[in-house]
């Protein structure tokens, strides 16, 4: 029960931290050396313009075939992630112990615990490869030596170190949620012994023991 709920809480969190992820511009940040009053923020779907005064212009990607591939392909995965991970959170949560549903029915709960288990790792795997193929290609772009060192250079922005979380979160919540599913299983066919056991002494059994009470007096 504690795995579960370490699992399921894990995989809410990652949940969450990939939905923010996808949404925030803060992929990328770049400040200007000509002007330092100016941060731009860049994201999977809009640009921002951070100003001194605290005020923030986003644009919108004006196509999403204009985008560079790591970007396009990072919005599909990221969106995926998203679908994934929420539904592994309600498979999940249908198969912990402490819920009723399906409780007649143990095999189903072990089954939509594990499927959601599974769904999560599969949902912290589409967020670690978005995130960590934008971070590559930053760090190609940082150190190429072709472009001029006057040219300002794109570096990490917060969406990145949160999409790592998120995406470890969710692997990590998915591995106990589907470890927790393997252990019940392995427990059950013990529950049926376990029920045999104080089996009703009835007549038979008394009537046994008076004859060897008799066969001992004699």
């Amino acid at each position: 029960a504690k795995a579960q709920g370490g699992g399921m809480l894990l995989a809410l969190l990652g949940w969450i931290s990939s939905c923010v992820t996808t949404f925030v511009p803060l992929w990328k940040n770049l400040n200007l050396d000509l002007n330092e009053l100016e941060v731009w923020n860049m994201g999977l779907w809009q640009v921002c313009i951070t100003q001194e005064e605290g005020v923030v212009e986003c644009q919108a990607h004006g196509s999403f075939l204009a985008l560079p591939p790591e970007l396009r392909i990072s919005r599909l995965l990221m969106c995926l992630s998203n679908g994934l991970g929420l539904l592994g959170c309600l498979l999940a949560a249908l198969g912990l112990e402490g819920w009723r549903a399906c409780e007649d029915k143990p095999g189903r709960k072990r089954r939509l615990l594990l499927g959601g288990g599974v769904t999560l790792g599969v949902a912290g795997i589409t967020t670690l490869v978005p995130v960590s193929w934008v971070a590559y290609n930053t760090v190609l772009d940082f150190w190429d030596e072709t472009v001029p060192d006057i040219v300002p250079r794109w570096e990490f922005g917060e969406a990145t170190f949160l999409g790592w979380f998120a995406g470890a979160f969710l692997a990590a919540g998915g591995l106990l949620l589907a470890c927790s599913a393997r252990s019940t299983t392995t427990a059950t066919p013990l529950a049926p012994a376990c029920r045999r056991a104080p089996a009703a002494p009835g007549p038979a059994g008394g009537h046994h023991l008076h004859a060897k009470n008799a066969d001992l007096v004699i």
